[in-house]
This record gives C-alpha cells, sequence and structure tokens, in this order.
C-alpha cells in the first residue's frame, strides 16, 4: 500500500482511501456489532464473525445482500481502513491465524475508520479552488492525519480521535463557508435539521447547509444540491431521483448506497451511480 497520503490528488484518483476487500481479513464483519433490523436480517455482537463471512475472509452472499436482509452491509465504507489495518498496522496476520491479534486489531479498525474518512473529506478539500486560502492548512492536516494511520497498533489504540476530529472539522467548516459562498446567494442553513420525509422536491438548495441532516425518506426529486455540504447527512431511502448533487461538497458513495436514486441523478466525479438503483 502506498506511504503517500499527502498528495492533493482527486479523491476518485485514492485507490488507498477505497475499500479493497481482497486485502482485508473481513474486518467490518467481525468488529462490528448490528442488531437484526430492517437493515440486517440477524443481529451480532461486535467481535463475532458475521455469519456469512467465509473461511477466505469474504462475503458469502454479497451478490445478494439485499435480497437476505442485509441492506446495512451495501450502504458500510470503510474508506479503505479494512486493508490499511489488516496488511499495514498488523502486516498481513489475520485474526484467525493469529488469534492473539484479534481484540487489538478489532479495537483499531474503527480508529482508522474514523481517520481514513477525514482523510477523504481533506482530500477532496484540497480540490476546492474556493477554498484555497486554507490550503495550507488543509495540507498539514493532510499530512498529520495520514501520519497517524501509519502508528502503531498500540499507539492507534490511545489515540483521542475524537480530539483530532475536532481539528480537522473546524477546517472542513471554514472550507464549507468558503465554497458555499460562492452559491451568491443566501443560502439555507439545515444544519443538523430534523428532515424526515420532508417534501423538498425540486427545491433550490444550492449552496445549503444540509452538515448532519436528518434527510430519511426525504423527497428530493428534481432537488438542486449544487454547492450544498452534505457532510454526515443521513440520506437513508431518500428520494434523489433527477436531483443534481454535482459540486456538492463531502458527499460518501456511502450517502448515496443508502438513498434511492436514478439514471437522472447527477452525481460529482468522485462517485459511482449504485447499482442497485433503478
Amino acid at each position: 500500500m502506498s506511504e503517500d497520503r499527502t498528495a492533493a490528488a482527486p479523491a476518485e484518483n485514492r485507490p488507498d482511501l477505497r475499500a479493497d476487500c481482497s486485502n482485508c481479513f473481513g474486518l467490518c464483519c467481525v468488529a462490528l456489532p448490528f442488531a437484526a433490523s430492517a437493515d440486517f436480517a440477524v443481529g451480532k455482537e461486535a467481535g463475532k464473525p458475521c455469519k456469512n463471512l467465509r473461511t477466505d475472509f469474504r462475503c458469502g452472499i454479497h451478490s445478494r445482500l439485499r435480497q437476505e436482509g442485509f441492506q446495512g452491509c451495501t450502504v458500510y465504507d470503510c474508506f479503505g481502513a479494512g486493508q490499511q489495518v489488516s496488511q499495514v498496522t498488523f502486516g498481513g496476520r489475520d485474526w484467525r491465524q493469529a488469534p492473539e491479534t484479534s481484540r487489538q486489531m478489532f479495537e483499531v479498525f474503527p480508529v482508522v475508520r474514523q481517520l481514513h474518512e477525514l482523510l477523504w473529506y481533506l482530500t477532496e478539500a484540497l480540490t476546492l479552488p474556493a477554498a484555497r486560502t486554507v490550503h495550507a492548512d488543509l495540507r498539514r492536516a493532510l499530512d498529520d492525519t495520514g501520519r497517524l494511520t501509519r502508528q502503531s497498533a498500540e499507539e492507534l489504540a490511545g489515540l483521542d480521535v475524537a480530539a483530532h476530529r475536532g481539528r480537522v472539522n473546524e477546517l472542513l467548516l471554514r472550507t464549507s463557508e468558503l465554497v458555499r459562498a460562492t452559491a451568491g446567494r443566501k443560502a439555507k442553513d439545515h444544519r443538523g435539521a430534523d428532515l424526515i420525509g420532508a417534501r423538498l422536491r425540486k427545491a433550490d438548495l444550492r449552496g445549503a447547509n444540509l452538515r448532519g441532516a436528518c434527510l430519511i425518506a426525504a423527497d428530493l426529486t428534481g432537488a438542486d444540491l449544487r454547492g450544498a455540504d452534505l457532510i454526515g447527512a443521513d440520506f437513508r431511502d431518500a428520494r434523489i431521483g433527477g436531483a443534481d448533487l454535482t459540486g456538492s461538497i463531502f458527499l460518501t458513495q456511502a450517502q448515496l448506497n443508502a438513498a434511492k436514486g436514478d439514471a437522472a441523478t447527477r452525481l460529482p466525479a468522485a462517485l459511482t451511480r449504485p447499482a442497485h438503483w433503478s
């Protein structure tokens, strides 16, 4: 795996920030807990392998997860943390062959996942011309975050990742303000808003602040979301058919996977149209 995490390459050109299940020890299928719900047919405890995990660390029902009731698996994204922990942090030693590593490996995985998510956002921020005045600070944050991902398992387990996220978030907030200001209009502020089931069909949300907004089952059909900040917005079952998301910032593949779009939905270049969209 590449050690160079400091270049401001577009996010779509950063394979180390995309999940590579072939180089992972099925960590999301073991380390993380989930409860029986609309997203998971059954529940399991943290540290217990999913019943569908094969001996080669691949999913036995990967091609039919949604049909089998495991929709939650199809929207999860580790941002490449799985292969980082498996191949770099633990040097290719898996938890089955070296069971003494399992507890710490499962503890470190969510920490690295958070760091990789920050790397994704920082990398994107460095491609935004409107945020040029904070690019130097963003680059330093990218370097610092990349350095943290290369620490030992012991150091990662003791990392105050919440404090680091807080520092990076200040820069991402400033980036958001600079980018959204280019909309040339007083944009709507829906930060953290409860918009469950909201009727936003064809809404003009250019440059809007939707950070952390709950948009579960909202109707955003044909909405204009260009330049909107979508970091942390909950798009589960949100209808975004025909919506324009080009130029929106801090949108992730996991958010798209959770939404209901179609062939007319316009996406940022770094993201791909989910296969389950009609």
